[in-house]
């Protein structure tokens, strides 16, 4: 009698930031500026190493695809909080919940392994330059789609486990977006399955590309401190400094929130830094901290500027001869 009484769940309600309501319009607003440079930087980021034959090399070509999975990642999950901010629609039917669930941890799980790749790459660079770019010619397109094979596949065991479980009440998501242990709070049944098999897929596709990207940078230390000339060091270092420092961000908040979850309130927050503050940052990061693409950013404000200059021109001698005909 007592399944008979329960009620199925068909949609979750996002609770969000609904405890901050007098800054909600606000909120907006920051979201929605961040979303929209997020989008533009990225865009730029891609079409600059896709344009400029100076950023045609086997680095920038991760940083290219790099940029563009930074715009699928945040575009699953903003759009539906600015709805949420500005609109109060804060409903999701249940197969499009599980779906924007599948959605960010494939995308996120493939972040997590293209930056491992990106590692191995500066690695491969910076120990074995003469076979690297023979090594990368080969399998430069390959190792850039390993990692949507990993997430493809990563992300769907813990989602199906999850929707296996029984939802029968409440349906209040205190989070801004579907994700596992929010979801599996909600569950009348007995998640402890789930959260095991969870807690090992975060451990797999969090936290050993972490062990491996650290592994990758100690060893590209040392042999960096054996390079005897000053100017060859500070090359490498910038080559790798970016990289570090992307991986560094979005690693600390992903393995807090999920290969040590706390079921805190303060985990929203932490997402919402590696969901929505670090793919804003990025495009900075990889912009301001690396000369080849300010140079090519530059060149391209330079192009445009003398475009204009041009268009200028010619409109004002076609006016001052138009002028003319009038005497």
């Amino acid at each position: 009698m007592e399944d008979v009484n329960r009620t199925i769940v068909t949609e979750f309600i996002f609770l969000a930031f609904e405890d901050f309501l007098q800054f909600q319009i606000l909120l907006f607003v920051a979201c929605l500026l961040i979303y929209s440079i997020c989008i533009v930087g990225n865009m730029i980021i891609f079409f600059l190493i896709h344009f400029d034959a100076n950023l045609n090399s086997p680095m920038y070509y991760f940083i290219s695809r790099f940029a563009i999975l930074e715009i699928i990642f945040v575009s699953i999950i903003v759009p539906k909080l600015l709805d949420i901010l500005i609109a109060g629609r804060n409903r999701v039917s249940f197969g499009a919940c599980f779906l924007q669930l599948y959605c960010a941890d494939t995308t996120g799980i493939v972040e997590c392994y293209l930056l491992t790749v990106m590692v191995f790459d500066r690695h491969l660079a910076i120990t074995s330059p003469l076979q690297y770019l023979v090594i990368m010619a080969q399998w430069c397109k390959k190792l850039a789609v390993l990692p949507w094979i990993v997430g493809l596949v990563g992300a769907f065991i813990p989602t199906i486990f999850t929707a296996s479980l029984k939802f029968c009440g409440p349906n209040v998501i205190e989070h801004f977006f579907c994700d596992l242990a929010p979801l599996q709070n909600l569950a009348c049944s007995d998640p402890h399955v789930s959260n095991l098999i969870t807690t090992i897929t975060a451990i797999l596709v969090v936290l050993l590309p972490f062990i491996t990207i650290m592994g990758f940078y100690s060893h590209i230390i040392i042999t960096i401190l054996k390079i005897k000339s000053t100017e060859g060091k500070h090359k490498a270092f910038s080559t790798c400094s970016s990289h570090l420092l992307v991986s560094s961000l979005y690693f600390c908040t992903g393995i807090t929130v999920y290969v040590m979850p706390s079921d805190s309130q303060h985990d929203r927050f932490l997402a919402f830094i590696y969901t929505i503050v670090t793919p804003f940052l990025n495009p900075f990061i990889y912009t301001f901290r690396n000369r080849d693409v300010k140079c090519a950013f530059l060149k391209v404000l330079n192009s445009l500027n003398s475009l204009i200059l041009n268009k200028v021109q010619i409109n004002s001698k076609a006016q001052f001869v138009g002028a003319k005909k009038w005497f």
